[in-house]
């Protein structure tokens, strides 16, 4: 259906461009050429693509999805085109990526920084945002979660290990002393944010578990907010490890009740598609595995 390559960047370049015209001087063609390019674009896929008025062009949302779609396999034919000529691969294009926002300003976005400082041809899109989004409908390359989701026609790769811990600052400890047990948690103030709620399930030694039901006069829908009360002294929380590991490292908060965690919740990296995966996704999914394992290692 999408044979032919010309008509695949011409569409591009005009979205680009803002106009067929703007797009034709551009790519030194004629108005008629990129005009007729664009038209059997669209009979081959049997869509309209672009809405036309007299002062502006706007994609239709079908054009937004293959807006998307060709700018990912023109960045791949770009770099197999590199590998064939040069006999390697320099990754290039634009890597789109999603994550969760504490997670991505923690991990993902350093990484990211650091893909963009070591190849030159390489730019990133992150995009960090709580909620599921969908892959293919939103553009991304790779998503990156916590929690391996139940059910998935995507690709999953795990990049590290990972769960629940309970923690508290120093401040508040000091204050209301140190829980011997989790029922003991019950008398505590418990910091609740959307995710974890007020019911905990916690797995101790000898594959003990206990499920208490927590009192809070703090709730929220934003891990982030949630990690500052506890950071300020307002009581304990119950929180990804790979979300609160630098404030453990500095000692800002401190693990409570150490022999107790949640269930697994994995760090995992979901994609299309294995095959032909661009180098600019298999150098990013190494690099957050590296980044990843090396912090759990220095716990």
């Amino acid at each position: 259906m999408l044979g032919d390559l010309d008509e695949l960047r011409t569409f591009v370049r005009i979205v680009a461009a803002g106009s067929l015209s703007a797009a034709g001087r551009e790519m030194n063609l004629a108005l008629s050429v990129v005009s007729k390019r664009l038209a059997s674009l669209e009979r081959r896929t049997d869509t309209r693509l672009v809405a036309r008025s007299t002062r502006r062009l706007a994609l239709t949302e079908e054009g937004q999805r293959l807006y998307r779609h060709a700018q990912r396999i023109l960045a791949e034919v770009a770099e197999a085109e590199e590998a064939l000529s040069h006999g390697r691969v320099e990754p290039q294009g634009v890597l789109r990526v999603g994550a969760p926002a504490a997670l991505g300003r923690m991990h993902v976005g350093p990484v990211c920084r650091e893909l963009v400082e070591a190849y030159p041809r390489i730019s990133v899109d992150l995009r960090l945002t709580d909620r599921m989004v969908d892959l293919i409908d939103e553009g991304l390359d790779v998503a990156v979660r916590i929690g391996a989701p139940r059910d998935s026609a995507l690709v999953m790769r795990r990049l590290a290990d990972n769960h629940r811990i309970l923690v508290g600052a120093p401040a508040y400890l000091e204050r209301r002393g140190w829980p011997a047990s989790p029922q003991d948690l019950e008398s505590y103030d418990c910091i609740q944010y959307r995710g974890t709620g007020g019911r905990w399930r916690l797995l101790g030694p000898g594959g003990a578990v206990v499920e208490l039901d927590t009192a809070s006069r703090l709730r929220c829908n934003n891990g982030d907010v949630a990690q500052d009360w506890a950071l300020a002294g307002c009581g304990l929380l119950w929180k990804s490890r790979i979300d609160v590991e630098d404030d453990l490292a500095a000692g800002r908060l401190v693990r409570v009740l150490p022999d107790w965690h949640g269930d697994p919740a994995p760090v995992c990296a979901l994609f299309p598609t294995q095959r032909q995966l661009p180098t600019r996704v298999r150098l990013f999914l190494d690099a957050m595995a590296r980044r990843l394992n090396r912090e759990e290692a220095g716990r």
